[in-house]
């Protein structure tokens, strides 16, 4: 497989995300190795592999979380190899992680708050003394914060605890918080996983809709039945190597992702038969 998509729409797929030759070790042992791929604007990409493939290292390495050992990152052209992760989110990356990272005890919609970044750029005396330009910065917020609620269906939670939500529930609040951020890429780490079928595809959906905007989505997921229909293109890793990318088509074909990642289960997987016969 010679690793390249062929994609067929007019849509532009400038690099917008780029890892060149990226390589992480823990205690001796290689997580990612020779790591390089590239996320366009546009393009809804999965990263997919046997569980300890490197998925999680690869993005925290992309989210300035930890530090590589070799190689470069870019960012809209930029180097961001060595830049700290409030800086890669302030250039417009967002993340949503495997392990749900709310803050329990306080509003729903004060998480999808945190989200939103101050637009007006109000200093700490606007703050201290709540100027009219700070007052309508902060409904301006609030706003903005309850149209993503209702776009995830759970404005009528929106006072509630976050503690006091369902799984599937705190997935969406979460999801909605990266909104909140209007980033250009989107990075969710198995958005869907231990959610019921109606939440999921409300998931699926939202990443369209991003996909529709010309956002950059990479999503990490187990499920494939969610990769293959919402995914343009796949990479896939194992042992934090590269071993495929691709098409959903293309990459279900390739004699190292059968070996790797489907091994014997491949011919009894319904996603499989159906992209075969396609």
């Amino acid at each position: 497989m010679n690793g390249k998509i062929t994609i067929n729409d007019e849509r532009t797929k400038t690099a917008m995300l780029r890892l060149e030759h990226v390589s992480k070790s823990f205690d001796g042992i290689r997580a990612v190795e020779k790591l390089s791929f590239d996320i366009e604007g546009g393009i809804i990409t999965a990263l997919i592999g046997p569980n300890g493939s490197g998925k999680t290292t690869a993005f925290n390495i992309m989210t300035g979380v930890i530090r590589v050992d070799l190689g470069k990152i870019f960012f809209k052209g930029k180097d961001v190899t060595r830049a700290a992760p409030h800086r890669i989110a302030g250039m417009g990356v967002a993340r949503t992680f495997q392990n749900i990272r709310l803050f329990p005890q306080i509003s729903v919609l004060d998480n999808v708050l945190l989200g939103i970044s101050c637009e007006g750029g109000n200093g700490f005396w606007s703050a201290l003394f709540q100027t009219p330009t700070m007052k309508a910065e902060e409904r301006k917020n609030t706003d903005k914060a309850i149209a993503l609620l209702k776009k995830v269906r759970l404005e009528h939670k929106r006072n509630e605890l976050a503690m006091d939500l369902s799984h599937g529930q705190r997935r969406l609040v979460e999801l909605a918080r990266a909104l909140g951020t209007n980033a250009d890429l989107y990075l969710l780490d198995e958005p869907t996983a231990g959610v019921f079928p109606e939440t999921r595809h409300k998931i699926m959906d939202i990443i369209q809709e991003l996909d529709a905007q010309k956002k950059a989505v990479l999503f990490i997921e187990h499920n494939m039945d969610v990769v293959t229909h919402i995914s343009e293109k796949i990479i896939v890793l194992n042992h934090g190597q590269k071993i495929a990318e691709g098409t959903p088509k293309e990459v279900v074909e390739d004699p190292a992702v059968i070996e790797a990642y489907l091994g014997r289960r491949r011919v009894h997987a319904p996603w499989v038969r159906e992209l075969v016969r396609s």
